[in-house]
């Protein structure tokens, strides 16, 4: 087993292969968003009930909570990416990891406007130094400080290469998000969504959270096969297998 491995991941991991992979998955992956986005938005903000002690003003963690989720998910998956980049000279993880960064950083941003608009309501103010509240605000600039540091360099594979160190240290700040609330004193309500163990979250309440969740997984996955699918053509617009689909788009 351990002989074919190594091939179907060097196989995956060359320009062309993975440009037809994408293609093919991106078109589905942004239906399954759309069709999982559409039951879990519905199912969160008209059939679950309203909160004992929120009311109706607790249904925007169905976009503030899935949003805080894939800031660090994609983080994580942009440091891997980098990693992999810096130390086998992969071309694909170097565009994974900066494509990767625009997509995290949507996300990072939706995450605190909604959280404002959430504290504004339960703590009186729209932004106190919570340490939940900063450390997600330093997420938001390491992922355009890659975006910057990518673009800032003549050389775009040069420019990949710094961003992907500024990435990889920048994994530290992942942890300190995610265990803030029980790291430090904070406003912050602790995590009701336990995967091990009870969640301190009705089950009307968590289904649609889940949902909208997983459709945000595929919404990564259908923009990180577009936005590669296109960097990928600009990469190697030298190459002969960028030449026949540029002659197979004109002779159509």
């Amino acid at each position: 087993m351990a002989s074919w491995i190594p091939l179907w991941l060097h196989k995956l991991g060359s320009p062309p292969t993975f440009y037809r992979f994408a293609g093919v998955l991106q078109p589905w992956a942004m239906a399954m968003a759309l069709l999982l986005g559409a039951i879990g938005l519905y199912g969160g903000l008209v059939l679950a009930p309203a909160d004992y002690q929120q009311g109706d003003a607790y249904r925007i963690i169905f976009i503030h909570v899935p949003s805080a989720w894939m800031s660090m998910f994609i983080y994580a998956v942009m440091g891997v990416a980098s990693f992999i980049a810096l130390v086998w000279r992969i071309k694909l993880a170097e565009v994974v990891a900066m494509e990767s960064a625009p997509i995290g950083a949507a996300f990072t941003f939706i995450t605190l406007v909604t959280g404002s608009l959430w504290g504004k309501p339960m703590w009186g103010t729209w932004w106190t130094w919570d340490a939940r509240l900063t450390s997600e605000l330093v997420l938001l600039f390491l992922f355009l400080g890659v975006i910057g540091l990518y673009h800032a360099f003549e050389d775009r594979r040069q420019g990949a290469r710094a961003a992907a160190f500024l990435a990889i240290i920048g994994i530290i700040n992942v942890p300190i998000v995610h265990f803030s609330v029980n790291w430090w004193n904070t406003l912050h309500q602790g995590s009701t969504v336990n995967v091990f163990g009870q969640s301190k979250i009705s089950g009307a309440m968590l289904w649609p959270l889940l949902t909208v969740t997983l459709a945000t997984k595929f919404y990564y996955a259908a923009s990180l096969f577009r936005r590669a699918r296109t960097d990928l053509l600009d990469l190697e617009s030298g190459k002969d297998w960028v030449r026949r689909i540029a002659e197979g788009e004109a002779g159509r």
